[in-house]
């Protein structure tokens, strides 16, 4: 009996015609598109991060507190004969030439002295545009606090003359508002500056004393006693012409120069060397 030996079929191996497969990159994850975030979103996480703590959150309060205790004190002490608008927020910006600028130190300094700075950095790693949304955001605290300012003003204006029955005397206009505005927003970039620099609190907040008050006194000692310095003080002392803003008062024009010049020494070449600075800095 012949028998027929069995032979096995080997399926041929199936062509498939496929799209070439992306090739993986880094540890075998596809990458995908980086979502742009818009500054303005930026803007409000670091204003929202400078008040959400109950320091920020007082301080934010300080201002409009002070604002009413300093138009209670011109209401109750000075002379009806000096009741006008401009002493009323003459009055007002004293107190915020010191709160602004604190607001301004903290909101740099939280990322070093609080230690969120890898957080922030690593969820955004662009420091340029971390820097200029805390700048900004301290600016649109600035202004803010400039409305409450003229706000508080014209209602203490009202109520003193009234109590003293006196006319009101409204000696402001939009562009004294203005120069108020940009009095505060100069000292409260002092105050991010030398945050940025320092990268430390209680550091930078006593640099900022040391800046508008200690040093002004000295200079102004400088100024009875040397009159060489007599003429030479607008074009080196910062605060001179800052303070006439705040007053509201007209600059001519070599004060307008004058508060160019010091503010390109003191402010704008400083914060250059802090943000160079921030940029090649290890955040630990």
């Amino acid at each position: 009996m012949t028998t027929t030996p069995t032979t096995r079929a080997v399926d041929a191996p199936r062509r498939t015609t496929s799209t070439p497969a992306q090739a993986p990159t880094g540890h075998g994850m596809k990458t995908h598109p980086r979502r742009h975030i818009p500054l303005t979103r930026v803007v409000t996480v670091e204003l929202r991060k400078s008040f959400d703590t109950r320091a920020g959150i007082w301080l934010l309060a300080s201002i409009a507190i002070a604002a009413l205790l300093t138009t209670g004190a011109v209401i109750a002490w000075a002379p009806d004969t000096e009741f006008a608008y401009s002493r009323f927020t003459l009055a007002i910006g004293i107190p915020m030439t010191v709160i602004l600028p604190i607001i301004a130190v903290l909101s740099v300094t939280a990322e070093w002295s609080q230690r969120t700075g890898l957080t922030t950095f690593t969820l955004l790693p662009h420091r340029g545009r971390v820097l200029l949304a805390k700048s900004i955001g301290a600016v649109l605290v600035a202004v803010a606090a400039t409305g409450v300012a003229f706000a508080v003003g014209a209602l203490g204006n009202v109520v003193g003359s009234t109590m003293a029955d006196i006319d009101t005397v409204w000696d402001l206009d939009l562009v004294d508002v203005g120069y108020f505005a940009l009095g505060n927003i100069l000292l409260l970039m002092v105050g991010f500056t030398l945050g940025a620099l320092i990268r430390n609190s209680p550091g930078a907040i006593v640099a900022y004393m040391v800046y508008a008050f200690i040093a002004p006194g000295l200079l102004t000692f400088l100024a009875f006693n040397q009159a060489w310095f007599r003429d030479a003080r607008g074009w080196v002392d910062p605060k001179y012409n800052q303070d006439m803003l705040l007053r509201a008062g007209d600059l001519s024009g070599e004060q307008w120069a004058q508060l160019a010049t010091t503010t390109v020494i003191w402010l704008v070449l400083p914060l250059t060397i802090a943000v160079i600075n921030l940029l090649r800095s290890e955040v630990k």
